[in-house]
């Protein structure tokens, strides 16, 4: 008989404490004297942190909401005016009916020039902030008044560390990424100013477990009109009359779908249709009218299109064109596009930056850090500069739930690993 030696079990705990301390000890070896300054700072100012996102998350900041948005800008003003960076607030003119943008800027000479980008605003009215266990709560949690925080926190360590002072840094904060106004040239450019003089692009928008985000899909909007010959129904296909608005936008939509449907990273989706004998439309909303004996005569139909690249955004606007001009007999159609948010195409110097925080993740002890499906975020800031400079996304709190609904919530006990990834990836890019 083979007999086992039983550990008693404060033998193990003690031998589990033990390799623990030694796991700790090697990636202590693996960050030098300021870097772990950096990180005994986060680690005791954690409280800190969470108390900070309680507060800003209190303040309802949707987007229309102007005042709200400028007040949560001001409590993270005067926390960058503290660290001794430059720091002001760039008004949108009144017709635009948004609050404006948070900038900070250090002065330093040190490194790379690191654009960091976040946003003040929500999409609703808020649920206030609370606790249970590790989880936090609250309208904008995630998206993004956490990110904001971490990456707050980050530039604190930093400054705590001494090395703050010695970077080029830009800091923007908009008011209103949840529902940017136009033109891009007046909302986003001062953004696109910063990155013109940047050499990359840090965005901390929420963490989608243990990946960051090198891609994200653009967004565009389109409006198919369609108008037909009207009269009763009894003469619908004849020659005389035709097959009718309803038929043709069908004919569109389908096409649209055998065509497009498949295409790896882009999606359409006809939003509002409205088809009738007469139809009236505004903004999103509008009505239509009609008889079951009458052959209608007008059909709306606005919707959205998602896409990876300008290439490919470009391919699918013309292919729509195409299937567009193949009127059904008696009908006639037309569609237009109008630009959003650009796509943040995956590039190789976003590996490469992303290849850099797996580095540092690896050296805390953290683990691997790969790159999210562009597929799986939607659209976001940082796309108005990926086509100037490199950049990486999703480097904020981690949580679960609907960003845009309500019970959106993040998990606080997070935040340390995440301040110190983000942390120490800007030290080391400013070097």
């Amino acid at each position: 008989m083979n007999m086992q030696k039983t550990i008693p079990f404060s033998k193990l705990v003690q031998i589990l404490s033990l390799i623990s301390l030694a796991a700790l000890a090697i990636n202590a070896q693996k960050l030098n004297s300021d870097e772990q300054k950096i990180v005994d700072y986060i680690d005791k100012h954690s409280v800190e942190a969470v108390n900070l996102l309680e507060k800003t998350v209190n303040i309802e900041s949707p987007t229309e909401d102007t005042s709200g948005v400028k007040n949560v800008g001001m409590i993270f003003s005067k926390e960058l005016e503290a660290l001794g960076m430059s720091v002001k607030w760039i008004d949108m003119p009144a017709a635009q009916k948004r609050a404006g943008h948070l900038v900070a800027e250090s002065n330093g000479s040190k490194g790379k020039r690191i654009l960091i980008l976040g946003h003040l605003d929500t999409v609703l009215r808020g649920e206030k902030f609370r606790r249970d266990g590790d989880k936090v709560y609250g309208t904008g949690i995630g998206d993004m008044k956490g990110g904001n925080v971490i990456a707050l926190q980050a530039l604190k360590a930093l400054a705590a560390a001494g090395v703050l002072k010695d970077t080029k840094i830009v800091l923007m904060f908009t008011g209103d990424e949840e529902d940017s106004c136009d033109p891009v040239a007046i909302c986003r450019g001062d953004m696109i100013a910063a990155a013109k003089r940047s050499d990359l692009a840090l965005s901390f928008e929420g963490t989608v477990r243990n990946t960051a985000t090198v891609g994200r899909r653009g967004s565009s909007s389109w409006a198919l009109e369609v108008e037909a010959k009207t009269g009763h129904s009894s003469q619908i296909f004849r020659e005389s009359m035709g097959n009718g608005a309803i038929f043709e936008a069908s004919r569109i939509l389908n096409e649209f779908r055998e065509a497009l449907g498949k295409e790896k990273y882009l999606t359409f989706n006809p939003a509002l249709f409205l088809g009738g004998t007469t139809v009236e439309t505004k903004d999103s909303n509008g009505s239509a009218s009609g008889k079951t004996n009458v052959v209608p005569a007008k059909v709306v139909v606005n919707g959205d299109l998602r896409f990876i690249s300008e290439e490919q955004k470009e391919a699918a606007r013309a292919k729509m064109r195409e299937i567009v001009a193949k009127s059904l007999p008696g009908t006639s159609a037309k569609i237009t596009f109008q630009d959003g948010i650009p796509a943040m195409t995956p590039v190789e110097g976003n590996y490469t930056i992303l290849k850099q925080l797996d580095q540092v993740s690896q050296d805390l002890g953290f683990g691997k850090v790969e790159a999210l499906d562009p597929g799986d975020r939607g659209a976001g800031d940082v796309a108005y500069v990926s086509n100037i400079i490199p950049g990486l996304d999703g480097i904020g709190i981690g949580g679960g739930g609907n960003s845009h609904a309500k019970g959106e919530w993040a998990n606080v006990d997070t935040m340390p690993m995440l301040t110190k990834r983000a942390a120490i990836l800007i030290y080391r890019l400013t070097r």
